[in-house]
């Protein structure tokens, strides 16, 4: 075989399929438009799902792409294996083709067989490819048409391998359109296999490598929701999708066993070996040394969410078990990382491939987060962060990986010239943040240990000395005054310890779920804090910590499953498309009644009061859509005199179908003939902020840089809000240059361009123009530009002049997650009345400073901060009183401690003073005892607060910690602390007085 680039595999895909009549399609965004059934795209016909659902139609019928895909999280998580096989991936492309009810079984498998063993093309080896096939169940029969056509096309028999569902058939979820597939298969050979041993296929997934799915959607699957029995019916036009993975079909051709070792990854692996400073014991370098791959590509152990293999490293099958990592900085994890060379391997492999995540996510809009997508981004920057720590980079690298990947695939990707200066930015900020989080991190981890630290070192003790009594007892000595004393001795201990039981000692173990907090809240990865654990000698558990784990990510899977997307109703989807004529027109005459939709139900007809959707062969109304909000206004009957229904708004259920929600107001029958009038007023309101929005994005750009990008957008008649990428809060003095700039913009009274019908490529690489976030275009776009100043695609609707607007008042800005802004703003009459509250506030501002020269709000601002600093002082001097009184009222308060089994104790009720001047109590009372427990109580704004301090000398005999924490039940509440100081909460302040008598009861208890 020849040899080809990874870009060359890509392009004669595409071409490739291009000759066969197939339309070449954009890769979507990674982020699923309108599909909340999806984390991210994983699979080429994401993009297609609409269509393939009968929800969408599009004016070609045959597809080709290259998609860009992510697996790491929800369903489909591959994140784990990532750098410890051959093939794992989070971010890796899907070259695919489509059929949307043209050609079938022969075509697909006819198209597959001609581009992998044409000398024309991929010239792959007839004999070493396999085929399977579906081999049938009680529903299904066996795919005999697609066994027959992959004999007619030169497959021997005996390469024709039939397997169950599990394997050969797809479906998209629990119901919808499914049906069997074809999966071909690459042998790399005996050097492949695991343990270099003869498997059969079947049997060795190292050796035969999955290379192309083809899939023969022919079946609707629908679920009784009574008895959840499934059906299958037969699709009137049966479709085809395939898939090929990128980096797999690049292993195959260019002779490779891994797909590290390709052209696709060894420049990044290679970059990221420089970035870390890495020096390969051998030769080979981190190009080929790093990619080599000899081992499984499962059934090994692999590393965890954030950290490394703790078994064997699945391309070498070499141990790579975590180095001692007992260190409390990540200078000493560098120092003490002892990283044999394979294992550096897998961390530059896992570092190259979440570079190349990292990038493309950013690029499509995800930042880092502490949930959902910006959760899972977040994970698979700090996985390859810590990679790079155990390479023995201290310093941030991972940014300057995203410039290493942009050179790579800018020319498939050209977006990534213009976005990889921003993306860099936030890898960077990301990496900074990392190496504060792990400070916080490791202080909280010490924290978390010190109790079971101490409890470990008490449960020693108390084992030797129970072996001190049984030596004592074995010797006959069990009457003596030595071993009586030890037995009392160990019996306290016992009991304090609860150690005592019919399974005797157990020792001390840090509790599974507090470390899986550690991990999740501040990126402590398991490896570190095993060895950690492992240091301090105490077990770590590990099975409530996967326990945790599995909760959590049960949790995220549910919060992704959205609910199993169904076929379009039939209601909707067998109707033709509704004429939109609400670009030019407000008013449409006889339009006809094309179907009534009632609580998910087609029905004849509508009687008066009834809510229900009204689908029209052509419509005036605007839909929901890309944040704007749809039209309302009202259905007039044939007469054009008499209101039938009044619209709510209206939806799209199906691409191209506009569903009206209303009221009735007189009866409405299928075939019915009305028109559709919008409510005019409503229309050029939310035209004014649509507009204003394009403005706003170009003003932003312009103040801010050209890494803003739109993050989101809502506009309807009231306001609008626009959220967009940007990393710090926007000054006063920049709002108000952006909206100096958008307003100058509105008088200068420039007509906004509405341009159809333009190809997409020539809308962005032509004109310029910018999408919008979680926008589906399709090849034919509209393009909205407004003077030199804006261009975007947009199919909203927008006022014919920037001057229709009115004023642009912005209202504020503030943080929506991280990275992620937001402004919202008013228009027209909206502004008019914001400038009217505005007015109202200044005068009472100005009653109020006395009238001064002064701008109001400045003024106000002062006097403001004159009198909260007043405040302040005054609060400080009240303070001070508070604790001088309680000081005083205590001066004699050691007098009256009472003793408790020899230990003084004082209980005494602090009403008024707060947490800090309690605490400064206990240490001035714990001083006065000399040698004692202090318990204050206080009930302040119907809360209790308790303190306990202990001097450190009785600390062995009896903890804070626990005394607070009996006590505290018996106000309601709970608490805990050091030894020597411990604090809790309660919300029965009645039983304060009583709790605070009871303390010499219960030390008296604990001292048992």
């Amino acid at each position: 075989m020849q040899f080809r680039s990874g870009s060359q595999i890509r392009e004669d895909y595409l071409r490739f399929f291009e000759s066969k009549g197939h339309r070449r399609v954009h890769s979507s965004s990674l982020v699923p438009a309108n599909d909340p059934t999806l984390l991210f795209t994983n699979a080429g016909m994401n993009q297609f799902k609409d269509v393939f659902l009968g929800a969408e139609q599009r004016e070609y019928h045959r597809a080709t792409t290259s998609q860009k895909c992510v697996r790491a999280g929800g369903k489909h998580n591959d994140l784990e294996n990532v750098g410890f096989t051959r093939r794992h991936h989070t971010f890796f492309e899907m070259l695919g083709n489509f059929s949307f009810g043209d050609y079938f079984k022969r075509d697909a498998i006819a198209f597959a067989w001609e581009l992998l063993t044409s000398p024309d093309w991929y010239a792959i080896p007839k004999e070493k490819l396999y085929v399977t096939i579906f081999e049938g169940d009680a529903n299904v029969p066996r795919d005999t048409e697609a066994y027959q056509l992959w004999l007619d096309i030169g497959v021997p028999a005996e390469r024709i391998f039939e397997f169950g569902a599990h394997d050969n058939f797809w479906q998209m979820g629990e119901t919808g359109p499914c049906g069997p597939c074809s999966e071909i298969f690459y042998d790399l050979g005996l050097a492949a296999s695991e343990h270099n041993t003869e498997k059969k296929f079947g049997e060795d997934d190292q050796r035969y490598v999955e290379i192309w799915n083809l899939v023969f959607m022919q079946f609707d699957r629908a679920v009784d929701a009574k008895t959840g029995t499934a059906t299958l019916t037969p699709l009137p036009k049966p479709s085809i999708d395939t898939g090929m993975g990128l980096e797999r079909v690049a292993a195959v051709l260019q002779g490779k066993l891994s797909n590290y070792e390709t052209d696709l990854f060894t420049p990044l692996i290679a970059r990221a070996a420089q970035l870390t400073n890495y020096k390969p014991a051998t030769t080979a370098g981190a190009t080929e040394g790093a990619g080599s791959s000899t081992g499984a590509d499962t059934g090994a152990a692999v590393g965890t969410d954030t950290g490394v293999s703790t078994g064997k490293d699945v391309t070498t099958g070499k141990d790579v078990g975590a180095p001692g990592l007992a260190s409390e900085t990540w200078a000493s994890i560098a120092a003490h990382a002892a990283v044999s060379e394979d294992r550096s391997a897998a961390s530059l492999r896992i570092i190259a491939d979440h570079a190349r995540a990292a990038t493309f996510l950013i690029n499509d809009g995800v930042l880092p987060a502490n949930e959902g997508r910006g959760y899972v981004l977040r994970k698979i920057m700090r996985r390859g962060i810590f990679h790079g720590r155990l390479l023995r980079q201290q310093k941030p690298f991972l940014h300057e990986m995203v410039l290493a990947v942009r050179d790579e695939m800018q020319v498939a990707y050209p977006e990534l010239t213009i976005n990889a200066e921003r993306i860099a930015k936030v890898v960077l900020a990301e990496e900074q943040q990392f190496a504060r989080v792990m400070e916080t991190g490791l202080h909280h981890l010490e924290r978390e240990f010190a109790p079971y630290v101490a409890a470990k070192n008490e449960y020693e003790r108390t084992h030797q000395l129970e072996n001190e009594l049984g030596s004592l007892k074995a010797s006959g000595q069990q009457e003596t005054e030595e071993y009586k004393a030890k037995h009392a001795l160990w019996n306290e201990k016992a009991r304090a310890f609860i150690l005592q039981g019919a399974e005797g000692f157990k020792k001390p173990m840090f509790p599974g779920d507090k470390a899986f907090h550690l991990y999740e809240t501040y990126g402590l990865p398991l490896d570190f804090m095993l060895d950690a654990a492992r240091d301090a000698g105490i077990p770590l558990d590990m099975p409530s910590f996967e326990a945790a784990k599995e909760s959590e990510q049960a949790r995220a899977r549910a919060s992704w499953k959205g609910g199993s997307q169904k076929t379009a109703s039939p209601v909707y989807r067998e109707l033709p498309k509704t004429d939109f004529e609400g670009y030019t027109a407000l008013r449409i005459d006889g339009a006809k009644v094309l179907a009534l939709v009632k609580d998910g139900q087609g029905v004849q007809s509508l009687a008066p009061g009834d809510e229900a959707e009204v689908v029209l062969d052509a419509t005036s109304f605007y839909a929901d859509s890309g944040g704007q909000v749809g039209d309302t206004g009202w259905l007039y009957s044939a007469d054009h005199n008499t209101v039938v229904a009044e619209v709510l708004g209206c939806t799209k259920p199906v691409q191209g179908i506009f569903a009206h929600r209303v009221i009735a107001r007189q009866p409405i029958g299928l075939g019915d003939a009305v028109d559709t009038v919008v409510n005019g007023d409503i229309r050029r309101a939310t035209m004014r902020n649509h507009t204003s929005t394009h403005l706003l994005h170009a003003a932003l750009r312009e103040v801010l840089g050209k890494h803003v990008k739109q993050a989101g957008s809502l506009v309807n008649p009231q306001r609008l809000r626009f959220d967009f990428s940007h990393f710090s809060s926007i000054a006063q003095e920049e709002l108000a240059e952006i909206e100096q700039i958008v307003n100058t913009q509105v008088l200068a009274n420039t007509t906004v361009q509405t341009i159809v019908d333009v190809p997409i490529d020539v809308a962005i690489n032509d004109y310029g123009a910018m999408a919008l976030f979680g926008e589906k275009y399709g090849d034919k776009v509209r393009v909205i530009k407004i003077g030199d100043f804006s261009t975007e695609l947009c199919g909203g609707i927008h006022t014919g002049a920037t001057g229709e607007i009115g004023l642009i008042k912005l209202l504020g800005e503030n943080s929506v997650s991280s990275g992620v802004r937001r402004v919202e703003a008013v228009t027209g009459t909206g502004s008019l009345a914001e400038f009217r509250r505005d007015f109202e506030v200044a005068k009472v501002a100005t009653r109020i400073t006395g009238g001064s020269d002064e701008n109001p709000a400045e003024a106000l601002q002062h006097k403001i901060a004159a009198q909260e600093e007043e405040l302040k002082k005054l609060r400080r001097e009240l303070d001070d009183a508070r604790m001088k009184s309680a000081a005083s009222s205590m001066e004699n308060a050691a007098d009256t401690a009472i003793e408790v089994k020899g230990i003084k104790l004082l209980a005494q009720r602090v009403d008024g003073l707060d947490k800090n001047q309690m605490r400064a109590l206990v240490d001035t009372l714990r001083g006065k005892l000399g040698e004692g427990i202090v318990v204050l109580g206080a009930a302040n704004d119907g809360k209790v607060t308790l303190i306990v301090g202990v001097t450190k000398d009785l600390t062995k005999r009896i903890q804070a910690g626990k005394l607070v924490g009996l006590l505290a039940a018996k106000v309601g509440g709970k608490g805990g602390g050091r030894p020597d100081l411990a604090e809790a909460g309660g919300n029965d302040p009645g039983a304060l007085d009583a709790t605070l008598t009871s303390a010499a009861e219960v030390i008296g208890t604990l001292l048992a």
